[in-house]
């Protein structure tokens, strides 16, 4: 079926199986797995495909610390591991390359104090970081792995590097996605249709080209998925997300590929093919202009240039912002409506979609269509426990 500007039947009214609403790397990996188990689809954004948060610049594929292991810390261990072999497959069946690397991550560590908690992180990978025979670490070294790549004095005390971190590139991701999808069977695609309104119960969404008739829809539009989802639940006054913008830019730099990520307080550093580095991102809750960027973003580069030589003098060839979708919780959120189980949100994804999609999408198509799922999404992530968290908030 694949992509269509106007989907067949819709001026006037259209049936289908799976609504799915919003085209990132959320709705897009939903629409994967509708198409791999049969289910008939229409995915619409009312934008282009992967033009929101998703269509971003850093693409860091980044694990929770190992200590203090969780539900949640394994769920996400799982679900890195297991996007390796995904990705390998998508891009076997397109053709295409999603520019996944599984680089690693080095971290300096400025105070002497950074050095002992690290080494007892090294301990906990060593008893977590595990899947079958795979085993991944988190090296506690005097010096970088690698020469050149970033400044020695920012490791006063050393510096850490594991192994299970990784890197996507976000648009060729995105590509390879969508190319899947083009040669669908069973999912058509629609771009630049807005969703005005849904009634989850009646099964029915409008937009401006007609009427959508759903069994069930899955709410995938990033920040956009909070207003609907807080106008289903009358008489709670807290919000259950927020929109967190980001800004990121690209670097032209010829940079040896199999250099790690760089991280520290939330600066990213993160080479590409083509020879580009991605440098981001900053997470700002008020701002004017969500897609502007500013002297926030060139403090990022000047921190960059200085922990990576190598950038000192690169040209920035794209600067970019976006928002992120923040759910109360933080967590991503995950599930049907409590109130409106026709309806399954998916999103809140923040600063882990990429990393996570490919789980979560996988959970809420089945849940969708009541298909028994292989894992369970941590507790936290459920889209019930959201409004709860946001009924205490009142």
């Amino acid at each position: 079926m694949g992509r269509a500007d106007n989907p067949p039947g819709l001026a006037g009214q259209s049936s289908v199986e799976l609504l799915i609403v919003g085209g990132g790397i959320m709705g897009l990996w939903a629409a994967v797995h509708a198409e791999r188990l049969g289910i008939e689809t229409l995915l619409v954004d009312a934008g282009r495909l992967g033009q929101g948060a998703s269509g971003g610049l850093l693409g860091a594929l980044m694990p929770h610390m190992p200590d203090k292991w969780s539900e949640k810390k394994q769920f996400q261990f799982d679900a890195l591991v297991s996007l390796e072999d995904e990705i390998a497959a998508m891009e076997a069946e397109t053709g295409l390359a999603a520019g996944y690397r599984r680089s690693g991550r080095l971290m300096p560590l400025p105070k002497p104090h950074l050095h002992k908690i690290a080494l007892g992180h090294s301990q906990d990978a060593e008893t977590h970081w595990h899947h079958g025979e795979r085993r991944f670490h988190w090296h506690v070294l005097e010096a970088a792995p690698v020469d050149g790549w970033i400044d020695p004095a920012a490791g006063d005390s050393g510096f850490v590097f594991d192994t299970l971190a990784a890197r996507v590139a976000p648009r060729a991701f995105i590509r390879v996605l969508t190319g899947f999808l083009d040669r669908a069977k069973h999912v058509r695609l629609a771009e630049g249709l807005e969703i005005q309104s849904i009634d989850p119960d009646r099964g029915i969404a409008t937009t401006r080209e007609g009427t959508i008739c759903f069994s069930r829809c899955i709410l995938s539009s990033g920040h956009r998925s909070f207003p609907l989802l807080d106008g289903l639940t009358p008489g709670r006054h807290s919000l259950l997300g927020q929109p967190v913008k980001g800004q990121a830019a690209l670097l032209k730099a010829d940079v040896d590929l199999g250099s790690p990520v760089i991280f520290r307080d939330g600066l990213y550093i993160v080479p590409h093919e083509g020879g580009l580095v991605a440098v981001g991102s900053t997470s700002e809750n008020r701002f004017d202009d969500p897609v502007s960027t500013d002297g926030q973003l060139d403090k990022l580069l000047t921190a960059a240039r200085t922990m990576a030589p190598e950038l000192a003098d690169a040209e920035v060839v794209e600067r970019w912002a976006g928002l992120r979708p923040k759910a109360i919780d933080r967590d991503p959120m995950v599930g049907a409506h409590p109130d409106h189980p026709r309806l399954i949100a998916l999103t809140g994804g923040f600063k882990v979609s990429f990393g996570l999609a490919h789980r979560l999408a996988e959970a809420a198509i089945r849940e969708a269509m009541e298909i028994p799922c292989s894992f369970k999404l941590p507790e936290g992530f459920a889209l019930s426990h959201h409004i709860m968290v946001a009924s205490h908030k009142t």
